[in-house]
């Protein structure tokens, strides 16, 4: 088993989690959460991520907005349903309660024989 294929596999289970914690306080187009997914090391595509914004948005959780730019395009900015800030919320609570239980699993001292 190939170490890269576990780790990117641990990365697209929390993806939606993350990127819905960034649209949390504010609006946000997809480079600046790609930006912020980056700076926390976590590397996604454009190809990943409009895919996964998409089906967000379909499942009710996420809007979008159209914003005229002085440096280009039009921007689309995403945020945060009121349904999506009470799935986030659930989200936050088993993420909560996930890393606790393997913060105790992981830091355990394996039993004697």
């Amino acid at each position: 088993m190939k170490i890269e294929n576990t780790k990117a596999q641990m990365r697209k289970g929390v993806l939606e989690f993350c990127i819905l914690s960034v649209l949390k306080d504010e609006d946000a187009y997809v480079a600046e959460i790609l930006s912020t997914l980056k700076d926390a090391k976590l590397l996604v595509v454009e190809g990943t991520i409009y895919p996964l914004l998409t089906r967000l948005k379909n499942a009710g959780l996420l809007n979008y907005r159209w914003e005229e730019s002085t440096s280009g395009p039009p921007r689309k900015y995403y945020g945060l349903t009121e349904t999506g800030k009470l799935f986030l919320k659930e989200l936050d609570t088993t993420w909560s309660e996930l890393h606790h239980a393997v913060t105790i699993v992981t830091s355990q001292k394996p039993p004697k024989k």
